[in-house]
């Protein structure tokens, strides 16, 4: 069944404010970084089992701040407060993210299924000589080789018992 579940436009006023508003995002958070990939690999995560952890060794350095460098707890202090600061905010983005990908897979979809539907109607045998041309232009932007014209694999050569082999050295 052929549903449109999303039938709406988005203005070029809106869509200049939205970039506005993902800019002022960026510049409150001006302390953004970019990790590489091998970088975020090494590295070892902070997750909901581990958060705990670093809470209790967070209560742990205050009470004894005798034991640690006051560079190193005041460190850990800001890095705790804005781990916790950034949690709601990588939430409400996370979401807004699949929502995001999730409009835009759906849109897609009826787009290129009603792009389907034109195609079809423009191979019927009832198309005008105009339409069979858009056909034809549209059938080259498709991609799609009727199964007798797709070209076979290349075989692959076997040696024949008299080529020679390339002798080992070991």
């Amino acid at each position: 069944m052929n549903t449109n579940r999303i039938s709406t436009t988005l203005s070029a006023e809106d869509q200049a404010a939205i970039l506005t508003a993902i800019s002022t995002v960026r510049q409150k958070l001006p302390f953004l970084i970019d990790l590489s990939k091998t970088e975020r690999v090494s590295m070892s995560k902070l997750g909901s089992k581990t958060e705990g952890f670093v809470k209790k060794a967070l209560d742990i350095a205050n009470e004894h701040p005798e034991m640690v460098s006051a560079q190193l707890l005041d460190e850990m202090r800001k890095d705790a407060q804005l781990f916790e600061s950034l949690s709601p905010i990588r939430t409400a983005i996370d979401h807004l993210e699949k929502q995001l990908n999730d409009t835009a897979t759906q849109v897609g979809c009826e787009a290129y299924a009603a792009a389907r539907t034109v195609y079809a109607v423009t191979k019927t045998p009832l198309a005008k000589a105009i339409l069979r041309t858009a056909a034809d232009d549209l059938g080259k932007r498709f991609g799609r080789k009727p199964r007798n014209e797709q070209q076979p694999a290349p075989a692959v050569q076997t040696p024949t018992p008299d080529a020679k082999q390339p002798q080992s050295t070991a």
